[in-house]
């Protein structure tokens, strides 16, 4: 992988990728901003991805993450509580392994900061909480792997 930005002025920034460019403009999102955003985009294409390989259909779907920093500088990410929130008609355990899957496995940007953030997580589906403020297994060093046979979804 190749990645490169190019300062155009005005705190903003062309980041460029092998696959496309997009402007970085820091005055309206910060770096950690979009950091964190790459983070949950990341676990939630996962489950899209997982679901539609089996079949299943997952809308009105949003994903967001309640972040705790440390106050002293370089201000790192302490904790990071993941909700997923969506509708589908796959079955709520299968809808936890994909989840799990994508935080223990195959989620690229989790997995590199799981062992050493707190990650948690909260699972929404058809407006009735199917796991709340659950921990990953591999949390902070836990160096647990798990295989379910998906092969990872995203962020190959």
């Amino acid at each position: 992988m190749n990645v490169s930005v190019e300062y155009l002025g005005e705190k903003k920034f062309k980041a460029n990728t092998t696959k496309s460019s997009y402007i970085l403009d820091c005055k309206e999102i910060t770096p950690v901003e979009y950091f964190a955003t790459g983070i949950i985009g990341c676990t939630g294409i996962d489950l899209v991805m997982m679901a539609e390989k089996d079949g299943y259909v997952i809308s009105n779907y949003k994903v967001s993450a309640e972040i705790e920093r440390s106050t002293d500088v370089p201000m790192k990410f302490v904790s990071m509580h993941i909700i997923y929130d969506f509708e589908g008609s796959l079955d709520p355990q299968k809808a936890k392994r994909y989840i799990l899957s994508s935080l223990e496995s195959y989620c690229t940007t989790v997995n590199s900061i799981r062992d050493s953030v707190k990650i948690s997580y909260t699972i929404i589906q058809n407006g009735e909480k199917i796991a709340d403020h659950a921990s990953i297994a591999s949390g902070q060093g836990g160096g647990v792997s798990l295989d379910d046979g998906f092969g990872g979804a995203c962020c190959s």
